[in-house]
């Protein structure tokens, strides 16, 4: 390894090993913490829409389709995405998670296997609700600072982006899907 590299590798390595220390150093403010929770709010009512649109526009007879063996099938990523609105995006911002899914890997499985259209629909519209609420609902007091979330520290707004990009990923998943199907998703025309 030349010098250049060397100076650049442990540059990195530096930037790395120093990464949790900055972060549990870096504490936003309650201005920052309300601004960004109002973002993710924004970004789930766009996501909440989308999914809703798509799992209108899939036939029922679809849901049961998956692309592989042991792959979730279309109505068990739709219930996958409905858990998250129950357990996921409260627990992200330290509000009580909802007990219509179980918190447990389990749980989460019995919960994913009733992907009929009905129940996606019913649990799309309620875990979002449930979800929703209970972020918008915490005092701007207890967004801010670390918090101790699936056992470790985080910050809200870490935790905010992780949640979104988990649900940007099942969208893509579930376009998809649908493309596989047939359907083009009714937002795109």
């Amino acid at each position: 390894m030349n010098r250049p590299t060397r100076l650049v590798f442990g540059a990195l390595i530096a930037l790395v090993a120093s990464a949790p220390a900055a972060r549990a150093q870096f504490s936003p403010d309650r201005a920052t913490a309300v601004e960004v929770r109002r973002e993710f709010l924004t970004d789930l009512d766009s996501l909440h829409s989308k999914f809703v649109a798509l799992a209108e526009a899939i036939p029922a007879d679809k849901y049961s389709w998956r692309p592989a063996p042991g792959v979730r099938s279309v109505g068990e990523v739709f219930m996958h995405v409905a858990s998250e609105f129950y357990f996921y995006t409260p627990a992200v911002f330290g509000a009580t998670p909802s007990p219509v899914v179980e918190g447990s890997k389990a749980g989460f499985e019995k919960f994913e296997k009733m992907s009929s259209k009905p129940e996606v629909l019913k649990h799309l519209h309620d875990g979002f609700a449930y979800g929703r609420q209970a972020v918008a609902s915490l005092e701007d007091e207890k967004i801010t600072g670390l918090h101790k979330i699936f056992g470790k520290d985080h910050q809200f707004i870490e935790m905010s982006f992780d949640m979104t990009d988990d649900l940007h990923e099942h969208l893509g998943q579930l376009i998809a899907y649908a493309r596989m199907n047939g359907v083009k998703p009714p937002w795109s025309k």
